[in-house]
């Protein structure tokens, strides 16, 4: 079996994976944007907003709470899930600073990491 060669890389670096690969599937990002809208749901609201069955919406939200999106309450029988928008400003935040774009204009940004495109 492969070793897993994670432990080469930051905490920062391993924490930024984990929060990207969060988002990288379509029926989380549609998660979020309907938590964005509502404020806070239970999974059943979310899995009737949804063309997946209850088990993949649970499982969907079990990663996005594992990598730290999505903060869980108590709701009578039920859990009811919103954004942890603190974690996801201070990714944001980080993901800018480790790409190097934080605070930069769009331009400036691609002009550092793209120079032969622009010159084309």
């Amino acid at each position: 079996m492969a070793a897993t060669k994670s432990s080469e890389f930051t905490t920062e670096e391993c924490e930024l994976a984990a929060f990207a690969g969060a988002l990288a599937h379509p029926a989380r990002i549609s998660i979020i944007k309907h938590l964005q809208e509502w404020g806070e749901a239970p999974c059943g609201r979310i899995v009737e907003a949804l063309p997946l069955s209850q088990a993949t919406v649970s499982q969907h939200l079990q990663y996005l709470s594992k990598a730290g999106l999505l903060l869980q309450r108590q709701c009578g029988k039920r859990i009811c899930y919103r954004i942890d928008c603190e974690r996801i400003r201070g990714f944001c935040h980080n993901f800018q600073c480790t790409l190097g774009t934080a605070g930069e204009p769009a331009a400036v940004a691609q002009e550092a990491c793209c120079p032969d495109e622009i010159a084309s």
